[in-house]
């Protein structure tokens, strides 16, 4: 097992992980960010994780003074190439490399219909993606689900589970002791060698994002001889036989001018056509007859 997310400097784990912007240490847990505006904070683990099967733990707490909709923005879970980079993703870096979870506490889409908020979600990137802030990062999402977590008086915990190339996220934050579902992909592809880490940032609305825990243990599994054939190592981060959804844009509706150009263009040109095959076959014609005589 990684030796867990420390809950001060002093012991003897946390020379295994960084802090990075306003993450603080307090006590009993790392706060990525208070709760006031414009802050961003990261915990990143030092070591390499060259784990095949793999189960991350992590207990958190989402509170502050804001009301529904009036607080932000959420923290991220990552599994990924780069560690300790800041930017615009919950506080970490765009086109990243890796896995990441996300605990969208604010919808940024106006027209939020298909949603409900605080939402987890989860995308794969192999760094050609842009997580799309606009719309919640719903063009690349590959599953996720509706999750409370704001302001509870019992504990809230999820789990990231990566076995035999399949990923599932679950969720225990009703204070019942039972994981709830929340995402299950299949034939997802991650190198090895990525680092685990978490962030999280503030705008003009904020929250207390604490991490109280993060546990990493390795899990054993049995492969059959097949299995063991296709699980081979991958060196960019790829979901087997899925083409990432795109946001279905509508086509706005023709005007009656262009409308109009469009005809009236076509028939010159079908007109000239016709006019320049009645010249080829009077040209043809008279050659013929040429011949003939």
């Amino acid at each position: 097992m990684l030796p867990s997310l420390p809950p001060g400097v002093g012991s003897s784990s946390s020379a295994l992980w960084d802090l990075l912007g306003n993450a603080m240490v307090m006590t009993q847990f790392i706060r990525l960010t208070p709760d006031q505006q414009s802050r961003q904070g990261a915990v990143w683990n030092r070591v390499p994780c060259y784990l095949r099967d793999w189960e991350m733990q992590v207990h958190f707490k989402i509170h502050g003074q804001g009301k529904k909709n009036l607080n932000g923005d959420g923290f991220a879970l990552w599994y990924t190439k780069d560690r300790m980079q800041t930017g615009p993703v919950f506080g970490s870096k765009d086109n990243f490399l890796g896995l990441g979870v996300f605990v969208d506490t604010y919808p940024n889409e106006e027209k939020q219909q298909e949603r409900v908020f605080p939402y987890i979600s989860a995308m794969v990137n192999n760094g050609s993606l842009s997580y799309d802030h606009d719309h919640d990062g719903r063009p690349t999402e590959l599953g996720g689900c509706t999750a409370m977590v704001r302001n509870l008086d019992h504990d809230t915990f999820l789990v990231i589970r990566y076995v035999k190339r399949r990923l599932t996220v679950m969720i225990d934050i009703d204070g019942k002791h039972e994981w709830r579902d929340c995402v299950d992909v299949p034939g997802v592809r991650l190198p090895r060698g990525y680092y685990f880490g978490t962030s999280s940032v503030t705008g003009d609305l904020s929250d207390n994002h604490d991490i109280i825990s993060l546990k990493l243990y390795q899990l054993t599994v049995e492969r059959t001889p097949e299995e063991e054939k296709w699980d081979r190592e991958v060196f960019l981060p790829v979901v087997d036989n899925m083409k990432l959804p795109g946001l279905d844009v509508p086509l706005e509706p023709m005007s009656g001018l262009a409308l109009f150009l469009i005809v009236f263009f076509s028939l010159v040109a079908a007109v000239f056509a016709v006019v320049i095959g009645i010249i080829v076959y009077n040209k043809w014609q008279e050659q013929s007859r040429k011949h003939f005589y």
